[in-house]
């Protein structure tokens, strides 16, 4: 049964409908945001705007109140959900890691039998260019890639993120270059709302005090819950409001929040910084990519390839086991190559004897020469013994038959002393 990408997804995140939205790992505090907004919105319908809709008579603007906080409430869930139910910017992690990258260096080499054998190196690093400017990009073990500039491996969701803004654990997803436009706009419609609420409820005490002509404490007492409200909200604004001063402040100078803690400790110099106007501009009126990932697609069957770990651990195995293998193929070319040039010297030397001693000694039967081509014919023979390398190549060793060259010198010194022994006759 043919199974989609969201069933087989190597990272932390969770699926629903089919693969159509996309969540972290800790989506479950979602909830707590949503019970954040809805529960104290409700109150204030219930028991501030309601009162309120008379409070206006002339033009009936009291409903406004009450419809306002209603929309401006699903505009902020639709915010919310915008940004914690999309693809972040996920980039698709390889099945291999990149074999072009592959090298080997005879510089550390380590001493296997008597020779210099070359170690795997992989580059740990690249430089890219970015505004004229050398940027170093690191490779991921995880998702088997070099990561793009501004890409950064999320820990929590085990992902690597474009432009990878941090992981905000009161929306349950990873901010990145697909939805840092809709978690911003999030972030400022809540404070918003906040200063809406706080400012309708101390509307609600001032027109308690006008009806009832008493004082602050009064009207306080009379409508405790609009009291919480301007606490809660008050509270909230702290939160909710710095964090979106500190977002117009990356916005302006172009940096993510991992970059502008990363840049500050290590005194880098900002290189995507294209000036306050072109910064907003890049993130508010720039079309928003597509995702990288098809979680409904169905997963093809792919031939798996070893990792870079696998790889060294192949090669430790081979130099640990002290086995004279060669480390190219050619070498077994060169093996059959020399096999067939004694093979013929051999048939050489033979027709060669038997000419001579068709001339000037008794002519051999059939059964001695073919014993001869027999014995001759045993040349040093190649056990090849095929092994499955690191790369999935298959490459030969071979090494010759101690027996075989013993069996073949013995021949050959009978064939030296039966001609001296028809010489001397």
């Amino acid at each position: 049964m043919e199974k989609r990408v969201c069933e087989v997804w190597k990272g932390s995140n969770k699926f629903i409908l089919g693969g159509r939205l996309i969540f972290g790992p800790d989506a479950k505090s979602l909830l707590v945001t949503l019970l954040l907004i809805t529960v104290p919105v409700i109150i204030f319908c219930v028991f501030v705007a309601r009162h309120l809709r008379h409070a206006f008579s002339p033009y009936n603007a009291g409903y406004a109140i009450l419809a306002v906080a209603i929309v401006f409430t699903i505009y902020v869930l639709i915010l919310l959900f915008l940004t914690s139910a999309r693809d972040p910017g996920i980039i698709p992690r390889n099945s291999h890691p990149p074999e072009e990258e592959f090298r080997y260096d005879s510089s550390v080499s380590a001493e296997v039998g008597g020779r210099q054998t070359p170690s795997l190196q992989f580059p740990r690093t690249k430089e890219v260019m970015v505004n004229g400017v050398h940027v170093r990009v690191k490779y991921c073990d995880t998702c088997m890639l070099y990561r793009p500039p501004r890409c950064s491996h999320c820990s929590i969701c085990n992902n690597c993120v474009e432009r990878f803004d941090h992981h905000c654990p009161w929306v349950g997803q990873c901010i990145g270059l697909r939805n840092y436009r809709y978690f911003f706009m999030f972030v400022s419609s809540a404070t918003l709302l906040c200063i809406y609420v706080f400012s309708m409820s101390a509307l609600y005490i001032k027109v308690l005090m006008d009806d009832h002509q008493g004082t602050v404490w009064k009207a306080m007492k009379e409508s405790p819950p609009s009291v919480i409200l301007m606490a809660y909200c008050f509270i909230s604004l702290w939160f909710v409001g710095g964090l979106t001063g500190f977002h117009l402040y990356l916005i302006s100078t172009n940096q993510t929040t991992y970059e502008n803690f990363r840049f500050r400790a290590d005194n880098r110099i900002n290189v995507y910084n294209l000036g306050c106007p072109s910064n907003f501009l890049e993130v508010f009126c720039t079309k928003i990519k597509p995702s990288k990932n098809n979680f409904r697609a169905f997963v093809r069957e792919e031939v798996s390839r070893p990792t870079l770990q696998s790889i060294q651990g192949a090669e430790a195995e081979d130099i640990g086991g002290g086995d004279p293998r060669p480390k190219v193929e050619d070498d077994l070319e060169i093996g059959e190559d020399l096999l067939k040039i004694s093979q013929r010297r051999n048939i050489e030397e033979i027709d060669e004897d038997i000419r001579s001693r068709g001339s000037n000694g008794p002519a051999h039967t059939a059964l001695e020469v073919d014993a001869i081509l027999d014995s001759d014919h045993r040349a040093p023979t190649i056990r090849s013994e095929t092994r499955h390398s690191s790369w999935g190549r298959r490459s030969g060793s071979w090494e010759i038959a101690t027996d075989d060259v013993l069996s073949n010198s013995k021949v050959m010194e009978s064939r030296s002393y039966m001609t001296g022994k028809e010489g001397r006759q």
